[in-house]
Order: structure tokens, then sequence, then C-alpha cells
């Protein structure tokens, strides 16, 4: 039913949302007087909040067509080489000829928001490496008849997509998929699989979350998952190809990042409006692009969803010993070839020191040589894959760290 009310919410919305929308435009025109005083721009600026905080936002575009290979541009195309019912695997193919740079499979949260919260991960990644990443559909598109999306559909597509790519890949693993990548190299290695990759990076995963719980993992223990269930699960309403499916709607999601940091969020939309009023466009701009990417949100599969509550956040299955996909242990410890590297952000206030580092605990059998470990000073969460320190200081760790192992 609160699916249905959001919907119902958000129609009722739009005859104001295009009165603001026609207001904004009005105000803003070149042509219109007014738009070059300060009440026209308080107009103006005072209409699109109004918009903005009434629309609903689509996944953003990669917007990725080049990239800087030794110096000069290259166009880059993005292909879906394998498409799956919950997740297309998109390429960004160079157009490049005769260069063999290391293969990267980078796989993004499926944690409510869409891949393209990875772009500047992608545009690093690009000049040296052939890069592709998972992709993942919302399941309010996807029909019932494409049945559910657990865990363990998860770890199998991780292992169909590593089989898909061959050998010589290498995976990047960003937040929450550590662990589903973990278990998918893990029974690969138990079945020694010949697609095992030859590197497994995660970064700033819940491998352990009773190392230094953040306030994330406190709000996953303080609750029966009994009370997830029937608090946050809904059903797609009709409208939608996946009607009737059970899902953590991304509205909901939404609402808990944002209570997170209000008072912030508050502070950058009053700010926006200052910009606006001052014709500040750059600040105003930065301030719409980041945004325009937070605010885009996917509904997750509801069984996928109170399967990582429990088995990772509450019972802490792979740290315990005690994980298991479709009736196989999952075992690190059968990890002998994949090289390990983990990444962490000392002032990460979603995934804790040495949550992700616990993953060198716990593959015993690897040697020493193919494992390491980054602590990278001054960054939170979203300073470990994206933003200035990511490039600079992160990256050319992964970069020597893959091609260490592309070699192998």
């Amino acid at each position: 039913m609160l699916y249905q009310l959001h919907e119902f919410q958000h129609h009722a919305f739009a005859p104001m949302r295009l009165l603001a929308e026609t207001m904004q435009t009005v105000y803003s025109h070149p042509w219109v007087p007014l738009s070059y005083t300060r009440f026209g721009r308080a107009v103006a600026a005072g209409a699109e909040l109004i918009e903005r905080t009434t629309r609903r936002y689509p996944k953003p575009p990669f917007n990725l067509p080049t990239t800087m290979v030794d110096g000069e541009a290259v166009g880059v195309t993005e292909e879906v080489v394998l498409a799956t019912p919950f997740c297309h695997l998109l390429r960004f193919r160079r157009a490049l000829l005769g260069r063999r740079d290391p293969k990267v499979l980078l796989v993004a949260p499926m944690s409510g928001h869409f891949a393209t919260l990875l772009r500047g991960t992608v545009e690093t990644l690009l000049p040296e490496h052939d890069v592709y990443i998972t992709d993942w559909i919302d399941p309010r598109h996807v029909p019932l008849s494409e049945g559910e999306f657990s865990l363990d559909d998860y770890i199998d597509l991780i292992s169909e997509l590593l089989t898909f790519l061959g050998p010589d890949t290498h995976i990047i693993a960003v937040c929450q998929p550590s662990v589903p990548v973990m278990a998918a190299v893990s029974l690969m290695a138990a079945e020694d699989h010949p697609c095992q990759p030859r590197s497994m990076t995660l970064m700033g995963g819940p491998i352990d979350t009773r190392a230094n719980p953040t306030k994330v993992n406190e709000m996953a223990t303080q609750k029966p998952l009994e009370w997830f269930e029937r608090t946050v699960i809904h059903t797609v309403p009709v409208g939608y190809a996946g009607r009737g499916r059970q899902v953590y709607p991304g509205f909901l999601q939404l609402q808990g990042f944002m209570s997170m940091n209000l008072e912030r969020h508050v502070g950058e939309h009053v700010k926006l409006f200052q910009n606006m009023v001052r014709g500040d466009g750059d600040s105003a701009e930065e301030h719409r692009a980041f945004y325009d990417e937070y605010l885009s949100v996917m509904d997750l599969p509801a069984d996928y969803y109170l399967q990582t509550v429990r088995k990772v956040f509450q019972e802490h299955h792979l740290p315990r010993g005690i994980m298991e996909s479709r009736g196989r242990r999952v075992d690190p410890s059968m990890i002998r070839h994949t090289a390990l590297m983990t990444v962490e952000g000392e002032k990460d206030d979603i995934t804790g020191l040495g949550q992700t580092r616990a993953a060198h605990d716990l593959c015993v059998n690897l040697d020493p040589s193919r494992q390491r470990y980054h602590l990278q000073p001054k960054v939170g969460h979203y300073g470990v894959f994206n933003g200035r320190r990511w490039r600079e200081e992160v990256y050319p760790h992964v970069r020597e760290f893959i091609r260490t192992h592309d070699r192998d």
C-alpha cells in the first residue's frame, strides 16, 4: 500500500511541478527583463527548488564518450555484452586496435543507487584497462515471470560473469558486493574453476561488520529481521513491468540516506538557492550534478535485501565460517591463485576500519606475496573509489597491484 500511496503522491504533485517548471523557465529567460533582477532570480530559484524536490530522478547516463590513452583522445562506446534479467554486463569499448590492457570487471553496489555512482571509478580505470561493469536493472522493471533475485543468485551471477570474461580477468568489488564476490571466488577456487580471476580487489566492503561497527551496521542489528520484512518491504504497484514483485523501494532507501545527514542536505539546498540568486552558475551546476546522481535510486529485490541483512550484518556468516550458497560451503581458505587486495578509508563511516581487511584473515592459504592492504588517509567511504584522492592516491596502488598479477 505504501508504494501505491507514494505513486499517487507523485502524480498529485504533477500540476504544482509543472507550474514551478514554467515559472523557473519564464523568470530565467534572457528575453524577460525581470530575469536580470534579484527578484526574478529569487523566483526562478524558488521554483527550481520546488520542481527538483518533487520530480522523479531517472537513471543518469555514464556520459564517458572519450578517454585519454597515451596523451591522445580515444572514443569510448558503451556495449551490453551479456544481458540477464537483473543485470547487464556493460563494456566500455575503447576505439583501440592491437592494445592489450588488463581486463577489469567492476562490480557496482546493488544498494540503492545505480551503477553510474561509479562513473568516476570507471573514468579513472579506462585509460589503462579494458573495463566492464555490472549495470543493475531496477527490479520494478523486471517481470515476475523472471523469478526472484536472492543473495545466492548474486553469487551465481558473479561466477557467470567471470566465466563469460575468461581466466585473465581482474575483479573489483566496491562496498556491498565484496561479500558475494568473495563468496563466488571462494566457490570457484573450491571447484578449481578455470576462470578464477587473476586478482580480487575489495574496496570498503562489509566482510566482517563486527569490526568497528558503524551507525549503518548498528541499524541492521537493532531490529529483528521480521521488522525489516514488515516495515521496508513493499509490492511494486500496477504501472510497472515488475508489478507484484516484493522490493525494498528506492524512495524509502533515499529517506534513510537523507536522514543520516539531513542537516547537511538541507544546508546544501539553501546554498543552491543563494547561489542561484547571486548568479553563481558554476556552484549551482555542481550542486545539480551531485544531487541528480544522489537522488536517483532503484528498488532492491526483497529476497536479496533480507538475506544480506541477516547473513552479512546480523549473523556474520562469512567471517564465522558458516556461509553456504545452494548447499555449498563458502570457504575462502580455498583461494590460492587469486591475488587479494583490500582498500579502506580512514574516515569511512559506512564500512568501519578493519571490516574489509578481515578478508585477509579468511584467506589463510593465500601466499602473503599475493596479498596487499591499503589504508587511505583522510577519506570517507566514497573517497575510497571516487574523487581526487581516489585518482591520485588510491588508484596508483590498485593499478600497480593489477599489473603485477596480470603477469602471473
